[in-house]
């Protein structure tokens, strides 16, 4: 493993008394010929004073983790926890519901025993190049097998939400023992605080490269009831000419699928990677109060009219309930509701005036944003690919592009301020004559500020000025 100077010095220094060890994620993510990060050490054979003692001339220490046995020591720009074995016993509900007793003689197996899955229980020894692997992490990550490591994995259910986003991370399959196991404490997820829940969603929606297999684990773990709207799309039926994938659940899993496949999303930063996401998770949510069997092109089919606009608000509960940012909530419900928009334009493509009204109506999303979603939505039925829809998208995309609103919505050109200007008096009437100004600048009557002055003087009846 490829390690900081200092810290390999540090990690020597340890090993002349004791016999220190990298842990959990760096492990994992060296295994998976990721770059190694946030380098955690276990130290087995030392007291938490003799570790404070070697640590002390490397740099400075926070040693408010004493009673879980944690040290942070400072090296440069970089922290890391270096850490004693511990026991953990179940004391209460919950995910902090655990009495933690640091243990210097503990044993490895034992210590490692407490890690929720194999593939995060895995120990290395940076000096002797050598794994400890007594419970096979190494082998289920080779087979892409996501497996409790020991009965104690029951005794905290944030573990099963952690199971959700490393499968949608790292392309994981939840072992059938696992699964039973998920299941048999699935009661327990009223303990979970908001705040932990929402912090395994944002990984899902951050950091997934698999998330299909995030979603599969909520669905094989029997969790998927915990999130009502996931649960309702699962079984809810389409028309198998243009959705040979299957029901919704499936066709929402080959959308998210396809949405980290794009580079409009590989690209983006953390916070528009959770817009996209949860716009892709929720952009059918209106599908099982909408779904029907109805008389189509002479046969008849299932079809869900309306389920764009129904969804918006589904969406956004569904992200109130997971504790979501509440920023983040608008702009998604907005691309959900209009993530069928290219749908509804003309053949010959949409008019200056429907994609003004688009953008206004998206904000504080944008049309860029709304496209990524739409070819998600149209990548998500494989191997179904669409050239009509693939063409309106192109259409929406030239014309944003054209009008320069394909990253933000137009702005109103007249303000109370120009009212004033007219000789008018401020007052209630004031937000009538601007909202028409607004609606006659989106139908295109006037692009300008002179030509909406004009505009204006005439709505009210004021003569025009003299050339």
């Amino acid at each position: 493993m490829n390690l900081p100077q200092d810290l390999r010095a540090v990690l020597a220094a340890l090993a002349r008394r004791g016999r220190p060890f990298l842990a959990g994620g760096c492990v994992r993510d060296w295994l998976l010929g990721r770059e190694a990060k946030d380098f955690d050490v276990e130290v087995y054979g030392l007291s938490w004073e003799e570790v404070a003692a070697i640590l002390r001339p490397f740099g400075p220490t926070d040693v408010v983790g004493r009673s879980f046995g944690v040290i942070k020591l400072r090296l440069g720009g970089a922290e890391y926890d270096i850490a004693l074995p511990r026991r953990e016993t179940k004391t209460g509900a919950g995910h902090r519901g655990f009495a933690v007793e640091p243990d210097a003689q503990l044993d490895e197996r034992t210590a490692c025993a407490r890690r929720d899955f194999t593939i995060n229980a895995i120990l290395y020894d940076p000096l002797g190049d050598r794994l400890v692997d007594h419970f096979d992490g190494a082998e289920d990550l080779r087979r892409r097998v996501l497996r409790h490591t020991s009965a104690a994995f029951v005794e905290d259910p944030l573990r099963v939400l952690r199971g959700f986003q490393f499968a949608a991370r790292f392309d994981l399959n939840l072992a059938a023992e696992t699964a039973t196991l998920c299941a048999s404490i699935a009661g327990t997820f009223g303990e979970l605080a908001r705040e932990r829940i929402w912090g395994e969603w944002d990984k899902f929606a951050t950091r997934a490269e698999f998330p299909g297999r995030g979603l599969a684990v909520l669905k094989s773990s029997g969790w998927l009831r915990h999130f009502p709207e996931l649960a309702a799309i699962d079984g809810t039926p389409q028309d198998p000419e243009w959705h040979p994938e299957g029901d919704v659940f499936t066709h929402t899993a080959h959308c998210c699928d396809a949405l980290v496949a794009l580079p409009a999303w590989r690209e983006a930063g953390p916070e528009l990677r959770r817009v996209l996401m949860f716009a892709v998770l929720g952009h059918d949510f209106g599908k099982p109060a909408t779904t029907h069997r109805a008389l189509k092109h002479g046969s008849e089919r299932w079809v869900s009219p309306g389920h764009a606009e129904t969804g918006g608000p589904l969406t956004a509960a569904f992200l109130e309930r997971l504790g979501s940012p509440l920023e983040l909530r608008p702009q998604v419900q907005a691309l959900v509701e209009n993530h069928h928009a290219h749908t509804n334009f003309p053949a010959e493509g949409p008019s200056a005036s429907a994609v003004r009204r688009l953008a206004r109506r998206l904000a504080p999303a944008t049309i860029d944003q709304l496209l990524v979603v739409m070819e998600a939505d149209h990548r998500g039925r494989p191997p179904l690919l669409s050239e009509n829809s693939a063409r309106r998208m192109r259409q929406l995309r030239d014309a944003a592009h054209d009008l320069a609103l394909e990253s933000a919505a137009p702005r109103p050109i007249l303000l109370g301020r120009d009212l004033i200007a007219l000789g008018q008096r401020p007052g209630r009437h004031f937000a009538a004559i601007l909202d028409a100004a607004f609606e006659a600048q989106l139908d295109g009557v006037f692009s300008s500020h002179d030509d909406g002055m004009a505009w204006l003087r005439d709505k009210l009846r004021l003569p025009p000025l003299s050339p």
